[in-house]
């Protein structure tokens, strides 16, 4: 360190500057490297270290560091062995553009002293650009009378590597009209042009398209293209041709002024003006036809603007000129010769009279729909009329005298395919030609009630959570009618049937319009996890129609009941468990364990314990299994613990929000001498009951995979038969207790399910089983077995009085039931209490 006396700060700043820079040049120095672009991460460039004579130790103690003004990222150093390598993507193009010499300039710092080192990094360029033109379609315009030997100039194409990589040669595709020409100078592209062979025809090859391709000088070489679309153009050098010298057509007398008599058609090889057609009658044509006919000059349509008689002329002789609009004009001539015919002059006359709409879709085949007369003021065969409907309608003409036809239903109505009918009656004489005259008649076919309200499935699905508010909205049903007014009004009820001793009303309802389903009382899960039911769907026709739709409701659990703590034992209450503890135990001696149930299901059932600190934050000997509730010792106990150790234990199920239950262990410390005769002989129980257990847990194990196993199998063909045949009233069945394996630390919570029957109005009765096992890190695991498993001397006799009590408890809670609870009320399920589960946890314990 150095400190500096001065009057000025700028004296001070000016001193510290030379001595950097004395320090820069004693340190400085330069290595080159070289590295191809588009290495990939990893490349090896260089051993800075060693080329720089620095050790690797020294790397991290004196803060070396590479700084880069260009991309500080694009290379690394490895401090644990010194080597510079490619970190990141290296375009040579993107970083030095067209520049011949890339490189990147790396400044190595290190301190203690301070060293400067520069470190140039050459990056080579590699043929990993194509060429590219400036246009991948490029248009030209050539006149078909351009001399051989012209060429026209194009533009070629650019390479943005450098060097060999960016020399480009030329290729053109075959073709007998053009040659690619490149002029160079010195090696280096001057201009590129194409070259005319020989003359163009318009007429023969409109267009022409040719592919330029440059290929670079690069290994492996790449190439890119560009086509040429060549249209030739025209010249004046076709004269217009007729389709036809002569045009003979036939026109009836009568015609109307602009009737279409014929078009008469040229055309010319040219192109643009050159093409461009007039047509017009001969100087020669008589003042009569003139008078008669008009030529359209452009489209060359020859139509009627005078009266046509048959009695006057019956031929007429027409002369037409066509003349290209070319410089000089070009011009050819055609006959066009009409012949007047005789005409049908009259139309027949069609009246639809005693109409019966609207028509039931229900009507018989043959029923009278409406009354048809025809007329026509001609005679012989212009004056004899037959009549026609159109096709693919379900009726039918009949005639019932001369002239006269009566409309008739001719096969079954179906207003859902078809509600409306427009027939066309067509009445045609037998002139030549014939003329034809048509009425509509529309046809409404009236609705008639022979659709019943259908649904989209036979079977709905829903889920609610527990705990919902009464007249909570949980579902929407949905018949479609396909009849129309109030043969399509659909309504909606419930069918009726009783839910154990219960009315279905008393659980859901559904709104008679809407088809909303209500929830009219908060659902338990505990209570009753599955409501099946059927809702009925009536029309408003007379007879009404209906159909039903079933819906299973499953009840979702929610986390609505803390854990509840078993009692250890004769003399203890629910949340509190003494225990003698010898003082000479070592670390891992399991002294105690909390046991609790959860009345829920899945996670919200799922428990551990947590030991709570004492008062002060004093750390204690002891600790609490995440999963057994297991309370084992952290170390081996001394003279300074106090004898009586008062500890409370946090029981938390994994529900939202998390519902806790306090357990309080008290534990008396003695020494060895003090401690029971019996000891030893609990000790050796506990062995004999830990190996019991053991086995007990593999055979429970292994039971309960091949009861799952065959689950899964029943659950299958069920559905298959449910799927096949026709379903069952009245079928109900008693649902299995459900067992939900919390973790594979070993501790086992059984939620047992209800002992109830779920009845619903069809299918076999359903069974319902649910295992999970949460991927949640374990609790602290001892090297003992004692820590795993649930192992006490006195484990039967505390089962035995457990058992004892409860049944106790359990009567005088049924009793509390009875009193409290409405006989005309009760549930369809007999809910599980929380004492039975307490039961079966502690037998299976």
């Amino acid at each position: 360190m150095f400190n500096f006396q001065t009057e000025g700060q700028g004296d001070c700043r000016l001193l510290l500057s030379v001595m950097f820079l004395l320090f820069w040049e004693a340190g400085s120095g330069q290595v080159h490297y070289w590295v191809s672009e588009e290495a990939k991460h990893g490349t090896f460039v260089g051993r800075i270290t060693q080329d720089l004579g620095l050790e690797l130790e020294e790397l991290v103690p004196r803060l070396f560091r590479v700084a880069s003004k260009d991309r500080g990222d694009l290379l690394e150093v490895n401090l644990q062995n010194g080597i510079l390598f490619v970190n990141s993507r290296i375009d040579r193009e993107e970083l030095c553009g067209p520049r011949a010499e890339c490189s990147i300039h790396l400044e190595v710092i290190v301190d203690r002293p301070l060293q400067v080192f520069h470190v140039e990094v050459e990056v080579k360029d590699i043929n990993d650009n194509p060429p590219v033109f400036p246009m991948a379609v490029k248009n030209l315009f050539i006149y078909e009378s351009r001399q051989p030997g012209s060429r026209i100039p194009l533009e070629g194409a650019s390479d943005v590597d450098i060097g060999a990589n960016s020399l480009l040669t030329y290729r053109l595709n075959s073709n007998e009209y053009f040659t690619l020409d490149v002029k160079r100078n010195d090696e280096e592209i001057k201009s590129l042009g194409l070259v005319l062979k020989k003359l163009l025809n318009r007429e023969d090859t409109p267009e022409h398209h040719l592919l330029i391709t440059a290929v670079d000088g690069g290994k492996p070489e790449l190439s890119g293209t560009t086509q040429l679309k060549i249209t030739v153009l025209d010249v004046n050098d076709n004269a217009p041709e007729f389709e036809s010298t002569i045009y003979k057509v036939k026109l009836f007398e009568n015609a109307p002024n602009g009737t279409l008599v014929v078009t008469v058609n040229a055309s010319d090889s040219d192109e643009g003006i050159n093409k461009d057609i007039v047509y017009s009658f001969n100087t020669d044509t008589s003042a009569d036809t003139l008078s008669k006919f008009h030529l359209d000059p452009v489209n060359g349509y020859i139509i009627v603007k005078g009266d046509i008689d048959f009695e006057l002329t019956k031929l007429y002789e027409i002369q037409v000129e066509a003349t290209d609009k070319g410089t000089p004009p070009m011009a050819d001539h055609c006959t066009v010769l009409v012949e007047i015919l005789d005409t049908n002059d009259n139309v027949p006359e069609l009246v639809i009279k005693s109409l019966s709409l609207p028509i039931l879709e229900d009507a018989p085949v043959g029923t009278v729909i409406a009354l048809i007369s025809v007329s026509d003021l001609d005679s012989g065969a212009n004056g004899q009329v037959t009549c026609t409907l159109t096709h693919h309608v379900p009726f039918k003409l009949q005639s019932t005298f001369k002239n006269y036809y009566s409309l008739v239903l001719d096969s079954v109505l179906d207003r859902e395919s078809v509600a409306n009918y427009e027939v066309v009656v067509t009445a045609r004489d037998g002139g030549s030609p014939s003329l034809s005259a048509t009425a509509s008649v529309s046809v409404e076919v009236a609705d008639v009630n022979d659709n019943a309200p259908a649904f989209a499935q036979a079977e709905y699905t829903v889920f609610v959570k527990e705990n919902n508010p009464p007249g909570c909205h949980i579902f929407t049903v949905s018949a479609r009618d396909a009849d129309a007014q109030e043969n399509a009004l659909v309504s909606y009820s419930l069918v009726e049937r009783r839910v154990g001793e219960r009315a279905l009303s008393s659980y859901v309802s559904v709104h008679a319009e809407s088809g909303k389903v209500y929830a009219l009382q908060p659902l338990d899960h505990e209570e009753l996890d599955l409501l099946q039911f059927q809702v009925s769907a009536r029309d408003a026709g007379v007879p009404p129609l209906g159909s039903n739709v079933t819906l299973q409701v499953f009840v979702l659990d929610e986390n609505d009941n803390a854990p509840a703590l078993l009692p250890p034992g004769r003399g203890g209450g629910p949340s509190a468990v003494s225990q003698v503890v010898a003082r000479s135990v070592g670390a891992g001696h399991v002294v105690a364990k909390v046991r609790a149930v959860d009345a829920d299901s899945g996670y919200n059932a799922w428990l551990s314990y947590e030991l709570q600190l004492a008062a002060g934050g004093a750390s204690s000997p002891f600790r609490v299994g995440l999963y057994t509730g297991e309370i084992s010792t952290t170390r081996a106990l001394d003279e300074a613990d106090t004898p009586r150790q008062r500890l409370l234990v946090l029981v938390k199920d994994h529900g939202e929000p998390v519902l806790t239950a306090t357990a309080t262990v008290l534990l008396s410390l003695e020494d060895s001498g003090q401690a029971p005769k019996t000891s030893s002989r609990a000790l050796s129980g506990a062995a004999g009951a830990e190996t019991a257990l053991v086995d007990v847990n593999v055979y429970l194990i292994i039971a309960i995979c091949a009861v799952s196993s065959l689950l899964v199998l029943t659950l299958l063909l069920y559905t298959a038969l449910r799927c096949s045949a026709p379903p069952r009233e009245g079928a109900c069945g008693p649902v299995k207790p459900r067992l939900v394996c919390s973790s594979a630390v070993g501790s086992w919570s059984y939620s047992q399910e209800r002992r109830q029957k779920v009845c619903s109005g069809e299918g076999p009765p359903k069974t319902d089983l649910m295992a999970f096992s949460p991927s949640l890190p374990p609790g602290p695991i001892s090297g003992d077995r004692e820590e795993q498993l649930d192992v006490e001397a006195d484990l039967p006799a505390k089962v035995s009085n457990f058992k004892k009590s409860f049944r106790r408890s359990k009567k005088k809670k049924k009793k509390r039931k009875k009193k409290e609870r409405n006989p005309s009320c009760s549930y369809g399920k007999e809910a599980t209490s929380t004492t039975e589960k307490m039961e079966a946890a502690m037998a299976l314990d």
